[in-house]
């Protein structure tokens, strides 16, 4: 049976993902760190398989990998997981840093390569990796370190993607770029927008959406889409000059 695993499966855009895949008939390996979420979601859904983790960890992120490994037909792998935070470079803890890198790059770079070796066998998958409309920017005032590793994401799955097309590979690999979803995500990082997000059932969709069109980099919402395009277009100053005081405006400073 054809199987997808999501990371951060256990609330949001994550559990969405488990719920629309289990929908469509897949067998399900939802990796998270609460187990209780986890072990409620496999009460639902037929076919699924829990796999409580903390991607945090690089011991935990080789033991996915060697669960990852066993697997006959990897259909798709949605590399959810992550989190921020948000405040002043200088007064960050390294620690705390480090370990947003670890989850956000780490963790998503090593399962895309294990997905990727997996998928090969059959010359036939997907690989969603959720990254964040903050990895089109030129950069994340008060929210460094978040928007360099979602910068990661984007840069790794564009190049992956063109690798794949240049081998003329059946398997295909996107970044997904949201703006604010209402998810936990929000209170972990600490922020409020000034805009209303979109529900994680809108983000899923037109995730599914996009993966048809076959667009590599996949932006949820018109007016976010035509954000993304200024962002590139502008100077590159003005546009962090233009973060800065958004970041600001959600600290409340």
């Amino acid at each position: 049976m054809a199987l997808v695993c999501i990371t951060g499966a256990s609330s949001g855009i994550g559990e969405e993902f488990a719920a629309q895949f289990a929908k469509k008939g897949y067998a399900l390996l939802l990796v998270a760190r609460n187990e209780q979420k986890l072990r409620g979601l496999a009460a639902k859904y037929p076919h699924c398989e829990i796999f409580p983790c903390d991607l945090g960890k690089e011991e935990e992120v080789k033991r996915l990998i060697d669960r990852l490994k066993e697997e006959e037909d990897l259909r798709f792998m949605i590399n959810n997981a992550g989190f921020g935070s948000a405040g002043e470079f200088e007064e960050d803890v390294p620690e705390n840093d480090l370990q947003m890198i670890g989850v956000n790059v780490r963790a998503v770079h090593l399962l895309t390569h294990a997905a990727l070796l997996q998928m090969e066998k059959k010359n036939r998958g997907t690989i969603l990796n959720v990254a964040s409309i903050a990895g089109l920017m030129p950069g994340g005032p008060f929210m460094a370190t978040y928007y360099a590793t979602k910068a990661y994401v984007v840069s790794l799955t564009s190049a992956i993607a063109q690798e794949l097309r240049r081998k003329k590979s059946r398997i295909r690999i996107f970044a997904l770029c949201p703006g604010p979803v209402d998810t936990n995500f929000n209170r972990v990082a600490g922020v409020k927008f000034a805009l209303p997000g979109i529900s994680a059932k809108t983000c899923v969709l037109e995730a599914f959406a996009g993966m048809k069109r076959g667009s590599v980099i996949l932006v949820p919402g018109r007016l976010l889409r035509v954000t993304s395009v200024l962002a590139r277009l502008l100077p590159r100053g003005f546009v962090l000059k233009l973060i800065s005081g958004a970041q600001k405006r959600k600290l409340g400073r």
